[in-house]
């Protein structure tokens, strides 16, 4: 029997007028201040071209877009900026060390839910003041996972309890709910939940302040006929379970004295669909797998094996480079790894994938990292907001991270799209977004305000030293992009570092090191990276385990 949690509709009204009262009160301050300084208002406003439809020419906004960004503040002007808000989150963390706060049960503090445990939820529970918020976290999975590992623990380079870190551990003073979040009543401001104990279907109700929606996003296949049914997919830790199991699966059935060649060439044939950094990493960490442990195990299955990218466009890994790109495919023909540009996926049987062209490519086993689809959630809140039809999978969000069209909710990480110019969906933005949106909550914003104004004297002690604007004023979130990087196969990498408009392009040996060393310093915790390391070099000197259990 459904349990439902009542709330105090008392409270709830008190609470309500507190932040009306709040809300004029600042919108009140600001308005003098633009009447004195009309500039004000220009200048921190950013400018909203009308959006592209054409993908084409949504992907040259998109680049003209980061290039304006950069050029309105310097880059060194936000290394600056990430100096100090570093400074200022570093004494919040020494704070909770040292002296944790007190929790008053009477106290009556804002209520902040947030919905998700992945980058961006990450990034938000570590920054956050608990003094001044009651944090409640929503997910059904009580765990962050680092995601760009995950082709490395779905071939055994990793373990998979390496690259995850209990989301408890981010913050203590925060309470975690492992459940969903089915729905959101936007009017009397309540998260509808269910929970995701097997055998515990229990539904309940939590009233918020303010919530931050960080529920990132799902496989996106397009709508082709048999994805779901047939292809494996890499975004959680049980994909990357069921995948390793499936591969050593693949050689112990065509180990079978009855299977024929032919049936032997086809269960050995790996496809992965999507030329990304996902596709490629997975096909590079599958190949190394494939020569360096299986061979050595199956030496008559060896020369029936192999591994095929799948790619909808003219190149893989658009996101770099045009000459790293075909270093890219240059390592991939070396390692035989065989790459099929213009091959748009139609539909995937059981045994065949057929391609637009009319071609059927026989597989054993296919990985789908074609993209990223809309969350239920996300899709939900899509249909529900009028101000959100222009949307297109990922929720409309201002310059602070607001969602267009709801009060008091934000949105950050892969189910948002900041407006103007949508940010690319990567853990890098969402890692920034989060902690920019604690940062607006710890310095006393008024986030109901048109701009979001500073209440008092309650800014971060360092902000004078923030370069560009004033502190009292919140300043837009802007993305600093210290490049990318990907594992291309046999040990080497590929890296572009961008410093303001110039790029640094390196590939090879000496850049699978780079890519090492920074997914080990990305690690949350001392823990983790101990592991990794242990894991790259257990691999090393023992292989990787192909144990089925």
């Amino acid at each position: 029997m459904a349990c439902f949690v009542s709330f105090s509709c008392t409270s709830c009204h008190w609470k309500k007028k507190a932040f009306m009262s709040k809300k004029e009160i600042c919108r009140k301050k600001f308005s003098s201040k633009v009447r004195s300084n009309p500039d004000l208002l220009v200048a921190v406003l950013p400018k909203t071209p009308t959006p592209q439809k054409d993908p084409v020419q949504e992907k040259d906004q998109t680049e003209k877009g980061n290039e304006t960004l950069v050029n309105e503040e310097s880059f060194f002007s936000l290394i600056l900026n990430r100096v100090v808000d570093t400074v200022d989150d570093a004494m919040v963390h020494f704070n909770r060390a040292f002296f944790p706060p007190k929790i008053d049960p009477q106290a009556r503090k804002p209520t902040l839910v947030i919905l998700g445990t992945g980058w961006a939820a990450h990034s938000l529970i570590k920054v956050i003041d608990t003094v001044k918020y009651d944090v409640k976290v929503i997910s059904p999975r009580n765990y962050f996972l680092f995601t760009p590992m995950l082709p490395s623990t779905a071939v055994g380079t990793v373990e998979f309890r390496s690259i995850v870190e209990t989301f408890r551990t981010a913050n203590p003073f925060v309470d975690y709910l492992e459940a969903y979040c089915v729905d959101v009543d936007l009017q009397k401001q309540l998260t509808l939940c269910e929970s995701n104990i097997p055998g515990e279907k229990r539904k309940f109700q939590i009233f918020y302040d303010y919530l931050v929606i960080a529920v990132g996003a799902s496989t996106n296949t397009f709508g082709t006929p048999g994805v779901q049914e047939h292809c494996y997919f890499l975004k959680e830790i049980s994909d990357a379970r069921g995948l390793r199991r499936a591969i050593v699966e693949r050689f112990e059935l065509a180990s079978f004295p009855d299977i024929s060649k032919e049936e032997k060439c086809r269960l050995l044939s790996f496809v992965v669909v999507g030329g990304g950094p996902t596709g490629c990493e997975f096909a590079a960490e599958l190949h190394d797998f494939l020569v360096q442990d299986l061979k050595r195990y199956y030496p008559k299955l060896f020369e029936d094996v192999q591994v095929i990218l799948l790619q909808s466009g003219d190149s893989i890994l658009t996101q770099f480079d045009r000459t790293l790109q075909e270093k890219a495919l240059e390592n991939f023909r070396q390692s035989n790894i065989r790459v099929i540009t213009k091959a748009r996926v139609t539909e995937v049987t059981s045994t065949h994938i057929l391609l637009v062209d009319g071609r059927e490519i026989p597989y054993g086993l296919a990985v789908w990292a074609a993209g990223n689809g809309t969350q239920p959630l996300t899709r939900l809140l899509l249909s529900k907001i009028p101000e959100q039809k222009e949307a297109r999978g990922r929720l409309l969000v201002d310059p602070w991270l607001r969602v267009k069209g709801a009060l008091n909710v934000f949105a950050v990480g892969d189910c948002a799209a900041v407006e103007p110019v949508p940010l690319p969906a990567t853990a890098q933005v969402a890692g920034q977004q989060g902690a920019y949106l604690a940062r607006l909550f710890n310095r006393d914003y008024c986030l109901s305000c048109p701009v979001p104004e500073s209440e008092g004297n309650s800014t971060a002690p360092l902000a004078k030293w923030r370069p560009g604007g004033s502190p009292e004023i919140a300043k837009p979130f802007q993305f600093l992009s210290l490049g990318i990087l990907a594992y291309i196969g046999r040990e080497r990498a590929m890296a572009q570092i961008e410093t303001g408009l110039e790029k640094i392009k390196m590939a090879g040996v000496l850049t699978y090191l780079l890519w090492q060393s920074v997914y080990i310093t990305k690690q949350v915790s001392f823990r983790n990276r101990v592991l990794v390391l242990f894991d790259w070099f257990k691999t090393r000197v023992f292989g990787r385990d192909m144990s089925q259990f």
